[in-house]
């Protein structure tokens, strides 16, 4: 009974940690990811690098694949290195510090790769650093959405990510108008998309800088510490015992293959407007905005009918989106369709992160968030490596084609499978 007491006690602390810190650690967090997503946005938006690696491959679908898949394959390897080096920590915050700085040196690595090597020798370069992203990547959505847990009470998160969205994608339209007007030009090269990722690199790196200010608690409960082998093979149990999260599991892994149409959506723009620094701009800022505008509703829509909803209505977009693009022309209609996609784009990665946090026990949670990190990523690899085959041999109208296919049948499976998390929880 005394033990079962004193871990009563220490959750009674941990929550009174919470709440006492909550405005603190809320602005912290908030601060981080305005100014990571600024600069990531950059990086990770359908549209200047994907420009950039065509520029650089001399106009190859396939490169284009392939340098996304890479970034993806190296986020499928290492979440569950991140869960296992944090599991078993009272402050997971210094390893976040190493792994969040050493993942935004491999963009200042891209940056500097088109300044200073021939377009053939930054192409390799940015595969190496692209692979490296994601390998850092991985380990960062693991350990920061971990402690996002810890620290934000789940009525509270859709608020968050919605209002952190929010001010990032305001940020990003400004940013996506400099980097386009004044670093590409009506006629992009190297130089200009590097100079775009510096900038990158800066907002990114001042981001990480914003989380010296929050407090973190210690948890009540804490896992001993087991070997990355070990950990492994605990993953097909973990599977057995939470049905309600394998079922997700599978489902998320499903809808995150639609993600191989993403590297082809300004290319496929490119048939019937040019890829000026102007352009770009534009649809980047289309894409950002609504993302930044969509926000706000799903985390509205989060905080009164769960994640669960939004995950399938933006998926529906998101499909609708697609589609759509196939019949569209023109700057104004490409843009208002990008504004639709970076729409559907934020709502399915907010939901699909914080449906993984409401699953299980807590000290499970470093390791649920890595295997749904690894499958997704895994299957978004492929992903995008078969889209950039299929559009090399069909065309990029059959990309979307099968990309709607994939959303739509892990967007069935959670409406036939996956029932809301928070009905249980009460």
């Amino acid at each position: 009974m005394s033990t079962v007491h004193g871990v009563r006690r220490a959750e009674r602390l941990y929550q009174i940690s919470v709440r006492r810190n909550l405005t603190r650690n809320f602005l912290a967090h908030l601060g981080h990811g305005m100014l990571g997503q600024t600069g990531f946005r950059l990086l990770n938006a359908p549209t200047f690098l994907p420009a950039y690696i065509l520029l650089l491959s001399d106009g190859s679908n396939f490169a284009v694949g392939l340098a996304l898949a890479l970034q993806s394959l190296g986020m499928m390897v290492t979440p569950l290195l991140g869960a296992s080096l944090i599991e078993h920590r009272a402050k997971v915050l210094p390893i976040g510090f190493i792994v969040g700085t050493a993942m935004r040196l491999a963009v200042l690595g891209i940056a500097l790769s088109g300044l200073f090597l021939s377009a053939e020798s930054a192409l390799v370069a940015i595969y190496f650093w692209l692979t490296l992203f994601g390998l850092f990547q991985g380990m960062q959505g693991v350990i920061f959405n971990y402690l996002m847990s810890k620290v934000i009470p789940v009525s509270k998160r859709g608020r968050l990510t919605g209002l952190r969205n929010f001010l990032a994608g305001i940020t990003s339209a400004g940013v996506a108008m400099v980097a386009g007007s004044y670093f590409l030009g009506n006629t992009p090269d190297a130089r200009g998309y590097s100079s775009t990722f510096v900038l990158a690199f800066v907002l990114t790196m001042c981001g990480l800088m914003m989380l010296a200010f929050m407090k973190e608690p210690r948890p009540p409960i804490l896992r001993a510490p087991v070997s990355l082998l070990n950990r492994t093979r605990d993953i097909p149990g973990l599977l057995r015992e939470d049905s309600a999260f394998a079922k997700y599991f599978v489902a998320r892994a499903i809808t995150n293959a639609g993600r191989m149409a993403m590297p082809f959506y300004v290319l496929y723009a490119a048939n019937s407007m040019a890829l000026s620094g102007e352009n770009l701009a534009i649809i980047t800022i289309a894409f950002t905005l609504a993302g930044t505008l969509s926000n706000l509703v799903w985390g509205a829509v989060a905080d009164r009918r769960g994640f669960r909803l939004v995950f399938l209505l933006s998926v529906a977009l998101w499909i609708v989106a697609t589609l759509a693009l196939i019949l569209t022309h023109g700057l104004p209609l490409t843009a208002v369709v990008f504004a639709a996609i970076g729409a559907a784009v934020q709502g399915f990665q907010n939901a699909s992160v914080n449906l993984t946090l409401e699953f299980g026990q807590r000290e499970d949670l470093p390791v649920r968030i890595a295997i749904a990190n690894m499958a997704s990523e895994l299957t978004g690899a492929l992903g995008i490596l078969s889209g950039g085959l299929i559009a090399a041999a069909l065309g990029y109208e059959a990309v979307f084609v099968v990309s709607t296919a994939f959303l739509f049948f892990g967007g069935l499976l959670v409406v036939t499978r996956v029932a809301e998390p928070r009905a249980k929880a009460d």
